[in-house]
C-alpha cells in the first residue's frame, strides 16, 4: 500500500484487496452514522420512529410461532436485546457490502444502502398510530449515510487521468487515503456524537419513570386478604409465593417500553356496546378500586420454565366498565389494544365472570405498576395466558366477536382462547444431594381452579403426595413440598398436579405453541 506521500507502489493484487477492505469499513462507518443520525431524528420525532426498533417490530410481527418459542425457550426475557443485535450484526455486514461494492461497481453500493433506507421508511409509516413523519429518520439517516459512503469510497479510487500504468495510483496523488481517513473519522464521530444527543433526548422522554416515582395509588376500597403464614415454606430454593416486580417476568412485543404519562391517558370502551365511554386517569382512581392476589403465566412458558409470577394488583374490575357500557348481544369477545399497537382477544364471558377478579391494574405489590409492565394501566385476567389477556399499556377495550376480530396472535397461529393448563414445578432438590431424606418442593398452578392435590416419585416409584401450602385463593400457585428417600446413584423426580375439579395434569408432552407446553416435569439428581 502506498503512502499518502508517495514511496513505492504495493503490487496491485495487494492494493486491491487493501482497499476493499477499507471500503467495507467505509461503509460499516457510514452505516452505523446514519443509523446514528436517524435515531437521532427519531428520538425528536417519536421513539416508535426509529429506523432499527421499527425494524426490528415488524420482524416480530412476521416471526412465525416456532421461532418465537425457540426465541423465548433460549434467551428468555433476553429475547429483545439478541434480536437487536442480531439486526445490527447483519446491518453492520449488509453495510460493509455496500462500501465493497461501491467501490468495484458504483453506484451499486449507494443504491443498496438507499434501498435499505427506503424499506426503513415504509417498515416505519406502516407502525401502528405511525404519521407521514416516521419516515423522516430513516430518510434523513439515508441520506447521511449515502454522502459519506460516496465521499469516502470516492477517495479510495484513483482519479480519472492520474492512475499508474500498472493501475494503482501515481505517488503524486490519485488514491487520497488522507482524505478517506478524514471522511471515515467525520463518520464515526458523527455516530458517536449522533447517538449521545438520542440518548439525552431520550433521556428527556422518560419523564413518565419521574411522574411514576412521584404518584401515590389511592388506598383500595375492596383489600386482599393477608398472606397466610403458611403459604411460604421455609425452605431454601423454593419460589417465593410473591414474586417481587424486579423478578417478575416480561414477555411482549414491545421493543421500546411505551412511554405513556397518565395525565394524557385514557381507555376508551365501544364496540357492540349501548353506552360507549371514555375514561381518564383521575376517573379511574376515584373509582372504587380492589387489591386481589394473582398469578400471570406467559404462553411460551416451557414445563418447568420461569416465565409466571404472582402479585397483588390493584385495579378496577372490568366487569363494573363493561357493565357501564352496556354489550349488546351477540358479542362474544373483548378486543384489548396497547398503546404500541399490540392486541389481544378475551372472551366476554371471562371478563363479565362475577366470581372472577379481572382487573383494569394501576398497581403492583403495593408500588404503581413498573413502566415495562404496563404503567398507567394494564389487564390482569385470572386463569387465562397473557397473550390473551394481560395487555399491557392498555388504552382501548373493544367489545366484538371472534368472528370479526382477532387478537395479535391468533392469526400468527396461536389458539384464539388460552385458559391456562395444570401445571407443576420442582423447584429442590438440583444438581447433587447427600442419600437419605432428601426434601422436595416446588410450585403448582391452576389459576381461577385452583390446586387440589401434587405427588411426586422418584424414577418409577409409587407416586408421594406432597403437603400443600396454604394459598390466599385459587387465582394464585401454591407451594409444595415433601420428602423422598433416595440412595446413592442417579435418579429422576417426576411432579405432576391435580387441579381443585378432580383434573390431573397430563403426562403428554407438547411444546407452547398452540396453546400451551404441556407434560410432567422432571429433574435429574445425582445421589451420594
Amino acid at each position: 500500500m502506498t503512502e499518502a506521500t508517495g514511496g513505492p507502489e504495493a503490487p496491485q493484487a495487494e492494493r486491491s484487496r487493501a482497499d476493499a477492505g477499507w471500503a467495507a469499513l467505509a461503509g460499516v462507518l457510514a452505516g452505523g452514522a446514519g443509523l446514528a443520525v436517524a435515531e437521532l431524528v427519531a428520538a425528536v420525532v417519536a421513539p416508535g420512529s426509529s429506523t432499527l426498533f421499527a425494524g426490528g417490530a415488524a420482524v416480530i410481527d412476521a416471526v412465525p410461532p416456532g421461532l418465537k418459542d425457540f426465541a423465548v425457550q433460549w434467551f428468555g426475557t433476553n429475547d429483545k436485546a439478541v434480536l437487536l443485535g442480531s439486526m445490527g450484526v447483519v446491518l453492520a455486514v449488509g453495510a460493509a457490502f455496500a462500501g465493497w461494492l461501491q467501490l468495484r461497481r458504483p453506484p451499486y453500493g449507494v443504491l443498496l444502502m438507499s434501498a435499505v433506507g427506503v424499506v426503513g421508511a415504509m417498515v416505519a409509516v406502516l407502525r401502528p398510530d405511525a404519521t407521514p413523519l416516521w419516515a423522516l429518520p430513516s430518510i434523513v439517516g439515508l441520506g447521511v449515510g449515502v454522502l459519506l459512503l460516496r465521499a469516502a469510497v470516492a477517495r479510495l479510487r484513483p482519479a480519472p487521468g492520474r492512475a499508474a500504468s500498472g493501475g494503482g495510483a501515481t505517488s503524486g496523488g490519485g488514491v487520497d487515503r488522507r482524505g478517506f481517513l478524514a471522511v471515515s473519522g467525520l463518520a464515526a464521530g458523527a455516530a458517536v456524537l449522533a447517538l449521545a444527543g438520542s440518548r439525552v433526548l431520550s433521556a428527556g422522554s422518560t419523564a413518565v419513570s419521574a411522574v411514576r416515582e412521584k404518584l401515590r395509588l389511592p388506598t383500595a376500597r375492596t383489600t386482599a386478604p393477608p398472606v397466610p403464614a403458611g403459604a411460604e415454606l421455609k425452605v431454601d430454593g423454593i419460589t417465593p409465593y410473591v414474586t417481587p416486580n424486579p423478578d417478575f417476568y416480561r414477555i411482549d412485543t414491545a421493543l421500546i417500553v411505551p412511554q405513556v404519562n397518565p395525565q394524557d391517558w385514557s381507555l376508551r370502551v365501544e364496540g357492540l356496546v349501548d353506552e360507549p365511554f371514555e375514561i381518564t386517569w383521575d376517573e379511574l382512581l376515584a373509582l372504587p378500586l380492589e387489591e386481589h392476589y394473582v398469578t400471570l403465566a406467559c404462553v411460551s412458558n416451557t414445563v418447568g420454565g420461569d416465565l409466571i409470577g404472582n402479585a397483588l394488583w390493584l385495579g378496577y374490575p372490568i366487569r363494573a366498565l363493561l357493565e357501564r357500557a352496556k354489550p349488546r348481544a351477540g358479542a362474544d369477545m373483548v378486543l384489548s389494544t396497547s398503546d404500541d399497537g399490540f392486541t389481544a382477544g378475551t372472551p366476554l364471558e371471562v371478563l363479565q365472570d362475577p366470581d372472577r377478579d379481572s382487573l383494569l391494574a394501576i398497581g403492583m405489590n403495593g408500588q404503581p405498576l413498573p413502566v415495562e409492565h404496563g404503567f398507567p394501566a394494564r389487564l390482569v385476567v385470572p386463569g387465562l395466558y397473557g397473550y390473551v389477556s394481560a395487555t399491557k399499556w392498555v388504552t382501548s377495550l373493544k367489545v366484538t366477536t371472534f368472528d370479526a376480530d382477532q387478537g395479535y396472535w391468533t392469526p400468527r397461529g396461536w389458539s384464539a382462547l388460552g385458559p391456562i393448563k395444570v401445571e407443576s414445578r420442582i423447584d429442590v432438590p438440583r444438581g447433587s444431594v447427600s442419600a437419605g431424606a432428601v426434601t422436595v418442593a416446588g410450585v403448582a398452578w391452576a389459576q381461577h381452579t385452583g390446586i387440589g392435590e401434587v405427588q411426586v416419585r422418584a424414577d418409577d416409584g409409587d407416586w408421594v403426595t406432597a403437603e400443600l401450602a396454604e394459598t390466599v385463593g385459587p387465582d394464585t400457585w401454591r407451594q409444595w413440598h415433601t420428602s423422598i428417600d433416595l440412595t446413592a446413584g442417579d435418579h429422576t423426580l417426576a411432579v405432576r398436579a391435580t387441579d381443585a375439579d378432580g383434573l390431573v395434569q397430563t403426562e403428554d408432552e407438547a411444546p407452547p405453541a398452540p396453546d400451551g407446553a404441556t407434560g410432567w416435569h422432571t429433574v435429574n439428581v445425582s445421589v451420594s
